[in-house]
């Protein structure tokens, strides 16, 4: 009973995992095709610098590392395990260049809009590096872990979301896209919680942060001590 009672709880853990593996890959690459991976075909303008390559290179990394991870974990606990600490460098390398990538690009705009947005990606960053943080601290603990670090994946979404050539994603703006990416959140939550009929801690927490940031981004964003932070990260 208990060999049977652990095959039947990795098939339900496997099952949103699985899933996760195949969609997402699928939403960064149709939200970055024009963009990025198929932009010879799009006919779209150059990527404006190294910092923009480099950023799509490490972003495309963290996916394949995402789903490289999922489907080692239940074959070589060894290998998850070292590969997990290559993410670590990697979460690192992805927090520096996303900085870099979020403020060159408000630069280059040099709008009031643009540094009202900047809160926008600056915010993904901290919420992605926050729960990739608490993911690692906790990953000896592997019901916990592994939630944190598939909703650490879903709240890098947002970004490819907006990018989708859908004219309701590209005329709402942020809470379209946001709102979006709370689906997605919501469906791993949902999922989980039914599958297991129990709503996880974890994943209670990491939805929260994700869903309660965007609302406090967009607020920050309209008042005059945003526009002096955004403006001196610019300048700086």
């Amino acid at each position: 009973m208990g060999k049977k009672g652990n095959i039947e709880q990795n098939n339900k853990d496997n099952s949103l995992y699985v899933w996760a593996v195949m969609v997402i890959p699928i939403i960064v690459v149709i939200g970055f095709a024009r963009t990025y991976y198929l932009k010879g075909f799009f006919g779209t303008p150059a990527l404006p610098g190294l910092v923009v390559h480099l950023h799509g290179i490490v972003m495309t990394c963290w996916v394949i590392l995402f789903a490289t991870q999922v489907l080692i974990a239940k074959k070589s606990i060894k290998l998850h395990k070292r590969l997990g600490f290559f993410g670590a460098g990697l979460a690192t390398l992805m927090l520096l260049i996303g900085i870099a990538t979020s403020i060159a690009a408000t630069a280059r705009e040099n709008s009031v809009e643009a540094l009202k947005f900047l809160v926008v990606p600056l915010g993904d960053i901290l919420v992605f590096i926050s729960l990739f943080a608490i993911a690692f601290y906790y990953r000896k603990i592997v019901e916990c872990h592994k939630r944190l670090m598939l909703l650490t994946t879903v709240s890098l979404l947002s970004p490819a979301i907006a990018r989708i050539p859908l004219s309701f994603i590209e005329t709402g703006g942020a809470v379209v896209f946001f709102g979006l990416t709370d689906i997605c959140v919501c469906v791993c939550v949902i999922f989980d919680t039914i599958r297991h009929k129990k709503l996880h801690i974890g994943f209670v927490c990491a939805a929260l942060l994700i869903v309660l940031s965007q609302p406090l981004r967009l607020m920050l964003a309209e008042t005059e001590i945003w526009l002096r932070l955004a403006t001196w990260l610019v300048r700086f």
